[in-house]
């Protein structure tokens, strides 16, 4: 981190992008939302927007500072200390002709640590889909502090925190291993796929899943809800580059080439195997893309990213039936869109990685032999096997202290009434004849 005087072209495009990233959880709130049933719809949603404030509320007091702080731990966290509260991002001269405030590239460094915490906001959201309709809010609360402190704050230093830049020191996947992840495919889509799966495990399986059918209830929701996730996902890649340059306009590019060709994919899959292309794959398609680019945006060429969407799309529209073959209920398919889509997107930086691209490197395809594959292949290990076992502690630890999950009756009836005493849509209808109450009660 310097000082200086920010690049107004630079730091105009990342509050944009910040924006963008921040409407990234609300947009899930609704794409998560349409898919399960109507009679707990306000709950899931409400699993969703709660990560803004639990994760803020750690991101100010230590949250940023374990990400870009210096190593300690042999490299494995940041100093939760050193950037507690957001203090040494303050200071300096805010106007006049001798503008000089703390910087993270040529942006402000506040601008940066609001576009970061989006990233984490979304990131603990996305668990949330893997245990709808059946895990209390509290404990969901509960779950979402701890997990964000002891997970996600470690391997994003791990990703994310880079020498120089941020801090003196940053996180071993990017700066000694040499693993690709530009904008998270192993800090937020792995991650968040492996606790899911974990989570999912340990709440246990809906009641009646998987005899009864448990259809989403409103896909117009599902459709707006991709909508915003991929205007967000714009952001998401393309601010990571932390200027508007043409590092930005690669990313840019390939997020949209990935999430089209996968959402293609998905339905050409879906046509074949059960006879219908349907709004509900289109909209999975597109997310399963957009999670498979995250990390190999600036890496790959337009064509990587079409070969990249393409095999997402279909390989994440097959592993969402894995579930009932091995039993575990990951109700909103978090494990077989952005656990499957993280490795995919991951793994093949180490095959279609082009050295004309801003990252710099050749996969195995373009004459770089097997060493970027390799390193690929060990952030991946290594992020799930933390991953797992972190979260199963946490999660056993609620589990033993306060229950995680609903009671029977409640899960029958919906766990918006009983959770949150709210009802998503109201079905009761007034008379309106005569003198009696009319259809608003008047």
């Amino acid at each position: 981190m310097t000082f200086g005087a920010p690049d107004t072209g630079d730091t105009a495009w990342l509050l944009a992008c910040t924006a963008m990233v921040l409407l990234m959880t609300p947009g899930l709130a609704f794409f998560y939302g349409g898919m399960v049933r109507s009679k707990s719809v306000l709950n899931m949603m409400m699993m969703s927007l709660s990560a803004i404030a639990v994760v803020w509320l750690l991101w100010l007091v230590f949250g940023y500072s374990m990400v870009f702080g210096d190593n300690i731990i042999g490299g494995w966290i940041g100093n939760p200390l050193q950037f507690a509260g957001l203090q040494d991002l303050l200071g300096g001269t805010y106007s006049g002709d001798a503008i000089s405030i703390p910087l993270v590239g040529a942006i402000p460094a506040l601008v940066f640590a609001a576009f970061q915490a989006g990233f984490a906001m979304v990131t603990v959201a996305l668990i949330s889909g893997a245990v709808a309709d059946r895990m209390r809010f509290v404990p969901w609360v509960v779950f979402a502090a701890l997990w964000a402190t002891l997970v996600y704050f470690p391997v994003a230093h791990w990703v994310f925190s880079i020498d120089g830049l941020t801090s003196t020191f940053g996180g071993w996947i990017s700066n000694k291993l040499g693993a690709i992840d530009f904008a998270g495919g192993t800090a937020v889509e792995i991650n968040a796929g492996m606790a899911g799966l974990v989570l999912a495990l340990i709440v246990g399986n809906r009641a009646g899943w998987p005899r009864d059918p448990m259809r989403p209830h409103n896909l117009p929701a599902v459709m707006l809800g991709a909508g915003l996730l991929w205007f967000g996902w714009f952001g998401f890649n393309a601010g990571s580059a932390l200027a508007a340059d043409g590092v930005a306009a690669v990313a840019l590019v390939n997020t949209l080439g990935a999430g089209a060709m996968s959402m293609a994919a998905w339905l050409v899959v879906e046509k074949m195997r059960d006879g219908k292309a349907t709004s509900f794959g289109a909209a999975s398609g597109v997310v399963a893309g957009l999670v498979a680019i995250t990390p190999s945006c600036t890496s790959v060429t337009p064509i990587g990213a079409a070969a990249i969407g393409i095999a997402a799309g279909a390989l994440c529209a097959l592993a969402i039936g894995l579930k009932y073959r091995f039993g575990y209920d990951d109700s909103l398919d978090v494990v077989g869109v952005h656990l499957v889509g993280g490795i995919v997107g991951t793994l093949m930086i180490g095959l279609l990685a082009s050295s004309h691209m801003p990252a710099g490197v050749d996969g195995l395809l373009y004459g770089g032999g097997f060493h970027q594959l390799w390193v690929q292949f060990v952030a991946v290990v290594v992020v799930m096997a933390y991953t797992g076992v972190v979260t199963a502690l946490i999660a056993l630890g609620i589990k033993a202290v306060m229950g995680v999950r609903a009671d029977a009756q409640h899960e029958a009836d919906g766990l918006d009434e009983h959770e949150h005493a709210e009802s998503a849509y109201d079905f009761a209808v007034g008379h309106g004849g005569g003198k009696g109450p009319g259809l608003f009660g008047k």
